[in-house]
């Protein structure tokens, strides 16, 4: 047997205790944990907005009492607004982060780094742009990482390196292949994931344009030895659809002096390469070409693989946020309340995802209202 003993995960509640409470104590009656506690049960319970977390919360004020004191039961739903409103959501985000990295699979696989706007959080009358949140998912595990707000998508860039940083600090970025749309196509973000131990996955379209167009020009005149190729087809509703996927470790050309005034280099890397998509219908053929860069040196297949993972941002992440926790049509405006209930729903889900089984995540929650066991399951989740 071992003699090194496995480091104690702390509970949920233990890192919620790490925010700081600035009322003053003796006016509080609803202390910070029981507050997060009550918003992250709802929110895996199926609750979407405060007045239905206080509605269940009441409902289940004994299954609560059980992990906090709730001495003077349950606030209301504009108090509830009051106080989420206030907690800063640095310290809220890194309570997040520490959570997850004690989480951790061994090897996390491909990060996908993608933002979303929650569209209803604008203020127009104060001048106040939709929450925009770039965030960092897990594809092969189905976990979010981490989360930074930004003003708008255009911020994405100044967002990514801070990211990318925490991600690092929680020890998710050692080994694993971040993929990032063509947003984070930058030379200096490439160069920070390979700094950090990273490797990138980064694809090129309209702000490296000359990039783009000499690789769909390098694929279209290689020689044949100096490509791998793959390709896919898929038939259903009407279309075929053809994805050709062409790799090549041939990247000299790209990473040496620069052939022209301020033109990008990009850390490391190994592997260029290009998706030709062509689809055909009963009235047209569409063709599509999506290129990209890497600093890993990946097959065919290895990229194929790795360029459909990081559409699991969108529909195992974005997708369920907006259908099954209804986040697009929240409408908080005010303080930090759009921001810290994301991180909510972020934490909820990765709880809610963390108990065994196959049910789909609407029933999970369901089964969260119905049955406090369960729920106890989804909190106590290793």
């Amino acid at each position: 047997m071992s003699d090194i003993a496995t480091p104690r995960r702390k509970s949920l509640l233990e890192h919620f205790s790490t925010i700081k409470d600035d009322r003053q104590p003796c006016k509080v009656m609803y202390p910070l944990e029981e507050v997060l506690l009550l918003v992250v049960c709802g929110t895996m319970a199926a609750c979407d907005d405060y007045d239905d977390i206080v509605l269940w919360g009441k409902q289940h004020l004994d299954f609560l009492r059980r992990l906090q004191p709730y001495h003077f039961g349950i606030p209301c739903a504009d108090w509830l607004r009051v106080v989420m409103n206030r907690i800063g959501p640095d310290l809220f985000s890194s309570c997040f982060l520490g959570f997850v990295a004690e989480r951790l699979p061994e090897a996390v696989g491909q990060i996908a780094i993608d933002g979303k706007t929650s569209r209803r959080s604008h203020d127009r009358g104060r001048g106040k742009a939709a929450l925009h949140l770039v965030s960092a998912y897990a594809t092969t595990h189905n976990l979010v990482l981490g989360q930074r707000a930004v003003a708008d998508k255009s911020n994405e860039i100044n967002a990514i390196p801070l990211l990318l940083e925490e991600l690092a600090a929680s020890g998710a970025l050692a080994g694993s292949l971040v993929s990032i749309d063509a947003m984070g196509c930058q030379s200096d973000i490439a160069e920070k994931i390979v700094d950090l131990g990273g490797d990138y996955l980064l694809a090129t379209k309209d702000n490296q344009k000359t990039a783009h167009a000499e690789i769909q020009l390098y694929f279209d005149t290689a020689p044949a030895d100096e490509i791998d190729a793959l390709i896919l087809h898929d038939k259903g509703h009407g279309r075929i659809e053809t994805r050709r996927h062409l790799v090549s470790q041939r990247v000299d050309w790209m990473s040496g002096s620069r052939r022209y005034p301020d033109e990008p280099r990009f850390k490391g890397l190994k592997t260029i390469a290009m998706i030709e998509t062509r689809i055909e219908t009963a009235d047209e053929i569409k063709v599509e070409r999506r290129c990209y860069i890497s600093s890993r040196i990946l097959s065919a297949e290895a990229f194929a693989h790795a360029a459909r993972a990081h559409w699991a941002i969108e529909n195992g992440l974005h997708w369920v946020l907006d259908v099954q926790f209804k986040e697009d049509q929240s409408r908080l405006r005010r303080g930090h309340g759009a921001t810290n209930m994301a991180m909510v729903r972020h934490l909820a889900l990765n709880l809610i995802r963390a108990i065994p089984g196959k049910l789909s995540i609407k029933a999970r929650r369901k089964l969260a209202t119905w049955d406090t066991q369960y729920l106890m399951a989804a909190l106590q989740a290793r």
